[in-house]
């Protein structure tokens, strides 16, 4: 008998793809997150400048270290000085293809995404020529207000703690809606549609991936 969560994945996979595409994404359904890098992989052409915003879900499959060691990378982990860093990621806007996770997903179809400097954002927006997008479906939520919730109390009170700030949620764990210097939780945007069609490419994943 097959894993109910492995059918149930793949139903719930296949009804996202539908969805996703209903709002004008490229869309494809992986079991594995072996099959995800080799899907990933088959959409970025070789002669691509690429570069990515902050996500564990794209060094967890594998593409980070595989882009970086065959294609042309703007990465900003060179960087020397917090200037160059910031230099190097405004120059990432302006790459070919910027990869990327989202912190949360609707069923319904909608990426939701919070930001301390906005780089991913602004990439998901406007810029690069190609956006992918790969999430496992640990991201997905049932309505638009979840999603939020997620990104607030889930993505990113786990990302402050990698990044070592200083906000409420890394002393108690949870979102204090915070105010604070420290808050990485600067720019949060919805994407509905993607513009032009196809730009944006999202790579659901049949795993646990990221946060």
């Amino acid at each position: 008998m097959a894993d109910p969560r492995t059918e149930r994945n793949t139903v719930l996979g296949a009804t996202l793809v539908k969805k996703l595409q209903a709002r004008a994404f490229d869309a494809y359904y992986c079991a594995t997150k072996e099959e995800a890098l080799q899907q990933a992989l088959a959409l970025i052409p070789k002669t691509d400048v690429v570069s990515w915003g902050g996500s564990s879900t794209i060094a967890e499959i594998g593409l980070l270290d595989y882009v970086r060691k065959n294609y042309k990378c703007i990465d900003r982990d060179t960087a020397k000085t917090p200037e160059e860093r910031m230099e190097i990621m405004r120059k990432a806007l302006l790459c070919d293809t910027f990869l990327m996770s989202t912190n949360a997903m609707t069923t319904d179809g909608e990426l939701v995404n919070i930001d301390g400097n906005g780089n991913r954002c602004a990439a998901m927006i406007y810029g690069p020529k190609q956006v992918i997008v790969i999430a496992g479906l640990n991201k997905v939520t049932g309505n638009l207000h979840s999603a939020l919730d997620r990104a607030h109390t889930t993505a990113a009170a786990i990302n402050v703690q990698r990044f070592g700030g200083q906000t409420p949620c890394v002393l108690t764990g949870v979102c204090g809606n915070c105010n604070c210097a420290d808050t990485i939780c600067n720019y949060i945007v919805v994407t509905r549609r993607s513009k032009p069609p196809k730009k944006i490419k999202v790579i659901l994943v049949g795993e646990e991936l990221g946060f």
